[in-house]
């Protein structure tokens, strides 16, 4: 279906929203999104963890309205712009790793009369979190959700924010369809949601009842652990994506009534703002930003990877977009019955593929061009870096260039060895 932009803002009008992981990056653009464009919206819930609602009123403010992404909007309303966002935006104490989503019986109650549309964005995004707390947030987080939305009498969407590497390592051809309860990556395997609950508690048991003096550092890398065996046993890389592949498929579950029209938007590598509100954006350091830190502080000499495969990349508010426009189309207002769940890809990997070379070669040019100033004043030189397609070969770098001399240095200390260039 083809929707010009003034349709899709025209829908948010009069509009109640609730969204879940605002203090976060893809988060707050959604948020100023909406608030810049259609300032008619008539409240957007941010569900936030806070001990109490003054303190939840203060995180949204400091985290999320009072960051620069908001400038063009603070421009926009001058003076009014505190009491605009006092208007429109709402923050609530609560968490979704909760049943009732932590809120007060009488909140939650009178949040699922208001509200239309929920956006779910809160998730725990590190690659090898412990195994728990992922199950939590990615998992029975959407559980709790789902629960809440089933509540809601005016409903008209649910748009739940997944991950495009839930479909692992497999080349080719993915089709944008939803992950069924039981379904893996591995041939031969079922994956029971319940049974991986029970498996943690379980695990936490046993290394209680065998405690050995350390038990918060031992369970906290016994949940690591267990994540990633999981994840692995499974067909999945890392205890990430695995416990959003299974938070989709709760999802799907909990909602097969088809009573809620129910969106799944699966992003690749997600990367800055690229032109709305601040070009070139972003919130701390993430994803693909690491690699270009640790080549503009030159602590990054050499990097395992293909400069001619594709990285498959996706600028924030273009993600935004996507999510926007397929809130409207896949609400009950402008579709046809639809599917219980409808996916969608956001990247970027066959329309305008982008090479891991096209990365290097801006970033080089860039910090060429604007060399880094260390604290004494002086220019720090950028320096080529080594790209290496094979594991054997990045491996026979490091023996050489990092293994061996250190070596030497420690078993003659009068080597006179640069201990920095080691």
């Amino acid at each position: 279906m083809m929707m010009d932009a003034a349709r899709i803002v025209e829908y948010f009008k009069g509009k109640c929203i609730l969204v879940t992981g605002s203090t976060g990056f893809l988060g707050k653009i959604l948020v100023e999104k909406i608030l810049r464009v259609q300032p008619d919206v008539r409240k957007i819930y941010l569900l936030v963890r806070a001990v109490d609602e003054p303190s939840a009123k203060q995180r949204v403010q400091q985290e999320v309205i009072d960051t620069e992404l908001f400038g063009l909007l603070r421009e926009k309303h001058g003076k009014g712009f505190q009491q605009f966002v006092e208007a429109k935006v709402v923050a609530l104490a609560g968490d979704i790793v909760y049943d009732g989503l932590g809120l007060e019986a009488a909140v939650l109650d009178a949040l699922a009369k208001d509200v239309d549309v929920i956006v779910n964005i809160a998730a725990t995004t590190n690659f090898y979190e412990r195994y728990d707390v992922s199950l939590d947030v990615n998992v029975l987080g959407v559980k709790h959700l789902c629960m809440f939305a089933k509540q809601c009498a005016r409903l008209r969407m649910l748009m739940h924010v997944s991950t495009a590497f839930v479909s692992g390592f497999r080349e080719g051809l993915i089709l944008e369809k939803p992950i069924k309860p039981g379904e893996s990556l591995r041939e031969g395997t079922y994956l029971d949601v319940d049974a991986e609950l029970r498996l943690v508690k379980e695990v936490k048991k046993s290394l209680a009842a065998n405690g050995d003096g350390d038990g918060d550092s031992t369970e906290r890398k016994a949940m690591k652990e267990l994540g990633l065996r999981r994840a692995r046993h499974f067909g999945w890389s890392n205890t990430y994506v695995f416990t959003k592949a299974m938070g989709e498929a709760v999802l799907g579950q909990q909602l097969r009534g088809g009573d809620v029209p129910v969106a799944v938007m699966r992003p690749s590598i997600i990367t800055s703002v690229r032109r709305d509100p601040l070009p070139g954006w972003m919130q701390g350091t993430r994803t693909i930003d690491s690699i270009i830190i640790g080549y503009a502080k030159q602590n990054l000499s050499c990097f395992l990877a293909d400069l001619r495969l594709v990285m498959d990349v996706i600028p924030g508010d273009m993600v935004v977009n996507a999510m926007m426009a397929a809130v409207v189309a896949h609400s009950e207002a402008f579709a046809p019955p639809l599917p219980q769940v409808v996916v969608y890809h956001a990247t970027s990997s066959l329309r305008n593929p982008a090479t891991y070379d096209v990365l290097y070669q801006s970033g080089r040019r860039h910090f060429y061009e604007n060399p880094r100033v260390g604290k004494d004043g002086r220019v720090i030189p950028t320096r080529e870096m080594y790209f290496f397609t094979s594991i054997a070969r990045f491996h026979l770098y490091m023996t050489l260039i990092y293994k061996v001399p250190l070596e030497v240095c420690m078993h003659d200390d009068s080597c006179g060895l640069d201990v920095w260039w080691c």
